[in-house]
């Protein structure tokens, strides 16, 4: 029983990320389409160099919302974009109601972030040495003497 709940913890981690993954890349994306209209907004709002800001802020949302679905650097990947919802609620969203203000980096940047430490064993870093569980001294068989 512990193996399918496990099993379906990891269909549903899997899940989680290509929805959440997806959703910071079509984001990303639709910022990239006009860099130069983000990077406007962004100086309105007070985000300190527009430019760059934009440029990192895309970047971070279409190749961290792509690793993030194939479950790639999670550790990482998980807090950096947590990071990138933060820096959106307090330029842009602060002040604004929960509903229809904040709610939306708020959900996302935290499920990135636990998504990051328990992304599931359906992911790329699972196959990846830092990825592979460890035979454990108890796992090993006794050697009788």
């Amino acid at each position: 029983m512990a193996d399918r709940s496990l099993r379906i913890s990891d269909v549903t981690a899997l899940l989680a990320r290509v929805v959440v993954g997806v959703t910071f890349v079509l984001h990303g994306l639709e910022k990239a389409a006009d860099l130069e209209g983000t990077a406007g907004f962004f100086g309105s709002a007070g985000i300190p160099f527009p430019e760059y800001s934009a440029l990192l802020g895309t970047g971070v949302e279409v190749v961290g919302g792509a690793l993030l679905v194939i479950g790639l650097g999670l550790p990482a990947v998980g807090p950096v974009l947590a990071a990138q919802m933060v820096v959106a609620i307090a330029f842009v969203h602060v002040g604004q109601p929960f509903v229809g203000g904040y709610e939306l980096p708020l959900v996302l940047g935290a499920t990135a972030l636990a998504l990051g430490f328990a992304g599931g064993r359906f992911s790329v870093d699972r196959l990846l040495p830092w990825g592979r569980t460890r035979a454990t001294a108890e796992a090993a068989p006794a050697r009788v003497s």
